[in-house]
């Protein structure tokens, strides 16, 4: 090419960026002319309440101690294809209506594929701002199914896609590079699949385009089963266990029948079991702290590093004895429903805490926000975070977030464990389930000046209802429900009615204890007709 058609080419480029970020104002924190960066690392069931972030001694040092750690972020859902849809959307699981892992659940179905993935918020980074968009790891559970358009479907907005097949892998998997089938094997040094996405994430850094912002979204399989660490980490924590908190191996007294058909004491196996899975989960995380210094001494190398955000989190918690159910996630406690949340970035101060109630759904709008991109022109239930990373003064913010799920089980009795029945499923190990029909709650997590409050309710035969006061009860362990305050009662009722109908600015709206809140008595639902509405609504 002749140094004329050169410049050319580079103009052309220039008025392309252009054109493709009209919509997006110059975003605030921008260090130049050009819009920031943003790198977002998630992490696969991994745990903050019962140190999962223990082992990242280089992505504490690197992310929470040079910005913010986010000490209330929480997940609408705590279960993988639910909680990525609420990532990508912004929006709860009754707006995306995923709400399971499963093609059925609508997880990468091709109803989700036309109706919701046009509209995340990387399509919109792409399409709108003018971002390069990188992808590379575990996307949503049933992505690649031949029956949803297998690894040749690339979902609108991504420049660079590297995505699983399936569910996570360390070891023989395949990636969808750019809609092409990638085989890997067994070889660690070419196949270890978190190594694999760091290379791949370092190649995209070196060789980007210089003309356009970029946002990257690494998502890892670690810490999630099989637990399979890389061979220099295999000897590592050999003393470590599963911590035995208050709420370890005990019996879940006047919690739902789901809970309290955990064996309790466990046997001798299962604490065998998941101590042994405890550790692994934590090996397995040394080499995401190795991704996240090798992706930030890149940044640093390339210049890029003062202008770029990088957000840290998991799509679900996790348990590990809690209540006597073994290891899983999908339950409403804090262990499941928390993560942690560390961003580091353009005027963010080192080494802050916010206790602000945060959730996933936040991320969507925040890196829009970031990017110039009007949030009034989204159908998005989260709020930016923005605010709160500048350190704004007197900011307005939330007091409660709505967690909602939707319980699976089997048909069909499972064959190891023929006395439980159907409707039940994850009965592992020692015939201990952690999933039903009628493990479908809904629940409002308030956190205010002076509450510290949740409140669930089952949709059961028995519209079963959870309360705790996590004040005085930080493990969850009483349920308050018979005796908390009557009307306080009614109110959380109320409010979690409107928020599972919520959508868009409505899912912001006032929570219980915040001073603009209005009660209608009128307007409640009796328990007997919310549990039909729960029953029936479409999810």
């Amino acid at each position: 090419m002749s140094p004329a058609a050169a410049v050319r080419g580079l103009a052309l480029a220039a008025l392309l960026v252009l054109s493709r970020a009209r919509d997006c104002a110059q975003a605030a924190g921008a260090s130049g002319a050009r819009k920031p960066n943003v790198v977002l690392i998630l992490t696969d069931d991994q745990d903050v309440c019962l140190g999962g972030m223990t082992p990242l001694k280089k992505t504490r040092a690197l992310i929470a101690e040079m910005g913010i750690s986010f000490s209330n972020a929480y997940v609408p859902s705590a279960l993988c294809c639910p909680s990525r849809a609420s990532i990508l959307t912004g929006k709860y699981p009754h707006n995306h209506h995923v709400v399971n892992n499963t093609l059925e659940g609508n997880c990468s179905s091709k109803s989700w594929q036309k109706i919701q993935e046009p509209y995340t918020f990387p399509a919109l980074l792409n399409s709108m701002c003018g971002y390069q968009t990188f992808f590379a790891g575990k996307y949503l559970n049933e992505y690649g199914a031949e029956d949803a358009g297998g690894v040749g479907h690339v979902p609108p907005g991504w420049s660079f896609w590297y995505a699983l097949e399936k569910n996570s892998k360390y070891y023989n998997y395949t990636l969808s590079v750019n809609g092409k089938a990638q085989r890997h094997g067994e070889n660690y040094s070419v196949d270890y699949l978190t190594d694999v996405l760091a290379n791949m994430s370092l190649d995209f850094l070196e060789y980007k385009s210089n003309f356009e912002p970029f946002f990257m979204m690494i998502s890892t399989p670690a810490p999630h089963s099989p637990w399979i660490p890389a061979p220099q980490y295999q000897k590592s924590f050999q003393n470590v266990s599963a911590p035995r908190n208050s709420n370890f191996n005990i019996h879940g007294t006047n919690k739902h029948w789901l809970i309290r058909q955990a064996k309790t004491p466990m046997t001798n196996s299962s604490i065998q079991f998941l101590d042994d899975a405890f550790r692994k989960r934590w090996q397995t995380l040394l080499s995401v702290d190795d991704l996240i210094e090798k992706l930030v001494k890149k940044l640093e190398l390339h210049g890029e590093l003062n202008n770029t955000y990088i957000f840290y989190t998991s799509d679900n918690g996790f348990h590990t004895g809690q209540f006597s159910l073994p290891i899983d996630k999908r339950q409403l406690y804090e262990f499941d429903i928390k993560v942690p949340l560390l961003v580091r970035g353009p005027g963010i101060k080192p080494n802050q805490t916010n206790k602000m109630l945060v959730a996933n759904i936040d991320l969507g709008p925040t890196i829009l926000d970031i990017a110039g991109y009007d949030l009034n022109k989204t159908q998005m239930d989260g709020m930016s975070l923005l605010p709160l990373l500048r350190g704004d003064k007197n900011v307005t913010w939330r007091s409660d977030v709505l967690i909602e799920y939707q319980g699976e089980g089997h048909n069909s009795s499972d064959p190891t464990c023929p006395a439980l029945g159907p409707g039940v499923t994850h009965c592992f190990p020692d015939c201990v389930c952690e999933d039903s029909y009628n493990n479908t709650y809904a629940c409002v997590r308030t956190l205010s000046s002076s509450w510290d409050l949740q409140y669930c309710e089952f949709d059961d035969r028995e519209v079963f209802v959870e309360v705790y006061n996590l004040t005085a009860d930080p493990h969850q362990i009483t349920n308050i429900a018979k005796t908390i305050d009557q009307e306080i009662l009614e109110k959380m009722n109320y409010r979690l009615m409107m928020l599972q109908s919520c959508s868009g600015a409505t899912c912001r709206s006032p929570g219980v204890f915040d001073p603009g809140y209005r009660f209608d008595p009128r307007l409640m639902f009796s328990h007997g007709s919310l549990a039909h509405r729960l029953s029936t609504r479409s999810l």
